[in-house]
């Protein structure tokens, strides 16, 4: 791939929320997606993530059932997304990067999470979330991250028998896009790189250099 096609993926890449409920997601595409999740960097190369792929309906709706009121009706958010043909729910684990890091060639010799100020666990796993929509956008997908309510994650893991020291990160919907109405968050406008980079010094702007 060259740089331009692959800045031709960031530019398509969109969250979308309503999906083609009659397109499912040929399993040579999934299998994809997963490949190149699993390329996406690691602390200590650790790789502490696992990926939960619901692509059956019945999976899908016990994954509804999990996150969901049953006595509240779906907004038309929920009803769009609900559509997706693809789940995958994206865990870290955490003791996967404590017993890396308290390996010989790292130094450390306890298992101290005061030592990560920061949870890469959570960042590595997030990072391989974002390989994931790329890739659904470079084979013609459309694809949302979207996080579970920390009230319905014990019903996840509960469904689904995931461990208790697996954590969710997040998850990501992948599917054909339908017709949807544009996010009105979009009005907000793009940030410029002169206002988030800095040269130097905090505070002084990121001047480009081409056009």
């Amino acid at each position: 791939m060259t740089a331009m096609e692959f800045q031709e993926v960031v530019r398509r890449r969109r969250m979308v929320r309503r999906y083609d409920p009659d397109r499912p997601v040929p399993p040579e595409v999934l299998d994809l997606v997963l490949r190149t999740a699993i390329r996406a960097p690691s602390a200590g190369f650790s790789q502490g993530w696992d990926f939960l792929v619901l692509a059956e309906p019945q999976e899908r709706q016990a994954f509804w059932a999990a996150t969901t009121d049953p006595d509240t009706e779906p907004d038309s958010w929920l009803t769009g997304l609900m559509s997706a043909p693809v789940l995958i729910v994206c865990l870290s684990d955490k003791g996967t990067y404590l017993r890396r890091y308290a390996e010989p060639d790292k130094g450390w010799t306890d298992q101290d999470e005061a030592r990560w100020p920061v949870p890469y666990w959570d960042v590595d796993t997030g990072m391989a979330a974002l390989l994931m929509l790329l890739t659904g956008v470079d084979e013609g997908l459309g694809g949302l991250f979207f996080g579970v309510p920390p009230e319905y994650h014990e019903d996840v893991l509960e469904a689904f028998a995931i461990p208790h020291d697996r954590s969710i990160v997040g998850v990501v919907a992948l599917g054909y896009a339908a017709a949807d109405r544009r996010s009105p968050s979009l009005r907000r406008g793009r940030r410029e790189v002169s206002e988030v980079a800095h040269r130097g010094r905090f505070g002084t702007p990121w001047e480009p250099t081409g056009p």
